[in-house]
């Protein structure tokens, strides 16, 4: 089974306060997501990202290109478990 891929959508511009207009994230929490190990721990960052992201504002963008990542890289999207309550 392949693995939860990264939160990043490469688009890595840091602006808004540290943090990616792609997917929200701040240089340290990319650092830190490559450092997971455990499926359920990179499940648990992402839903902290969602998060985030709605605290922020103006990443609705992110969930559709990280959906067409996961799909792109045949693995399953930790975003699908959010939605049916299974995380």
């Amino acid at each position: 089974m392949p693995k939860t891929p990264s939160p990043c959508i490469d688009v890595c511009k840091f602006k808004r306060g540290g943090h990616c207009i792609g997917c929200s994230m701040t240089k340290e929490q990319k650092s830190m997501f490559k450092s997971l190990k455990k499926e359920k721990h990179q499940h648990a960052f992402i839903d902290m990202l969602v998060s985030q992201q709605a605290h922020l504002g103006k990443f609705g963008h992110w969930s559709d290109a990280y959906r067409a990542k996961c799909r792109k890289k045949g693995a399953p999207n930790p975003l699908e478990a959010l939605t049916s309550g299974e995380v």
